[in-house]
């Protein structure tokens, strides 16, 4: 009797399990946590969402792991502010197809609000405007400008928040158009809530928004201009570079003649010189996470991002005792 040669069925059963495994490995890849608040947003109950930078690790020296890159060249869509902001995506960006690499400082209604890094009077950023942002204006910019003069820290903005949200809406929709409706829904949601959480947190800031504080580095800069808060300055614009002792001298006179309240170290850097400049001042040492490493992705985890930061000023710079 002849023997059946089942290696035929054996292989097509094999290229099938590779094949419906590869399609479930598709997700949204977001470069920083942040904008994995904003994308797991919209992205609820339709794609999952990962993130490339780890928990405690620096945007700013970040080196891709295989598993990253593998991820990243696998992703139904890449969200990332931009080269000058994230350097190690870069380049396995550069190998997607256009429509799977979304590039948020490349759409020109986010580029209308970016604000020079040391430009703290930008018309565009005022409070109470989240639901000002012009949806009509979605497509990448034909050509890259060179945005290191700018502050690129977007997802601090609620504003440029939504702005994001609804550019990766609108990237899901042309590519799962089968999920239109739970998109649009998810969208609908994330800007109510964001509205919501908006009104709390101004009135919640109102009570602390003229008192003077000094922050580790500046990401902060959207958020302060659009709750109105009172800062003093910054220790430097790239955290891996440590403020040289006459900005150290200059920071600490300036701590005790304009009576600043706090200063504001950070999870991923917590540089002995924040304990040196404050030492004898009376001035509180507070807190501040850009990058919500303790949150969990969901589906208001940006709302509860924007809610932590607030609450990490106030206890800081409430009155004291």
């Amino acid at each position: 009797m002849k023997r059946k040669n089942h290696f035929p069925k054996l292989a097509l059963g094999l290229s099938i399990m590779f094949a419906m495994s590869s399609l479930t490995q598709a997700e949204v890849v977001t470069s920083i946590k942040p904008l994995g608040f904003i994308a797991a947003a919209i992205a609820e109950g339709v794609t999952p969402v990962t993130v490339v930078l780890p928990d405690g690790a620096s945007e700013h020296d970040y080196a891709l792991r295989p598993s990253d890159i593998r991820r990243i060249k696998n992703a139904d869509l890449l969200v990332w502010v931009g080269p000058e902001m994230e350097s190690f995506i870069t380049r396995s960006a550069s190998q997607l197809p256009a429509n799977k690499n979304l590039e948020l400082t490349a759409l020109p209604v986010i580029q209308s609000h970016l604000v020079g890094e040391d430009d703290h009077d930008h018309p565009s950023l005022q409070a109470n405007a989240i639901n000002t942002a012009n949806s009509s204006d979605r497509e990448l910019s034909d050509s890259h400008s060179h945005q290191g003069t700018y502050n690129l820290h977007i997802w601090m903005s609620p504003e440029m928040a939504l702005m994001s949200a609804t550019a990766i809406h609108d990237r899901l929709v042309q590519s799962m158009p089968a999920q239109k409706i739970k998109l649009d829904s998810n969208l609908s949601q994330f800007k109510d809530s964001l509205g919501d959480a908006d009104k709390q947190i101004s009135k919640q800031l109102s009570k602390v928004k003229d008192n003077r504080y000094y922050v580790f580095h500046d990401a902060y800069t959207y958020f302060e201009q659009h709750y109105g808060l009172s800062p003093l300055g910054y220790f430097t614009v790239n955290p891996e570079i440590q403020p040289g002792a006459q900005k150290l001298h200059e920071i600490r006179t300036q701590l005790t003649e304009h009576k600043a309240q706090c200063v504001f170290a950070e999870p991923q850097f917590r540089p002995a010189v924040i304990d040196a400049v404050s030492r004898g001042t009376g001035v509180r040492k507070g807190t501040l996470d850009p990058l919500g490493s303790n949150i969990s992705l969901s589906q208001d985890s940006y709302v509860k991002f924007l809610s932590q930061l607030s609450s990490q000023y106030v206890s800081c710079l409430k009155p004291m005792n």
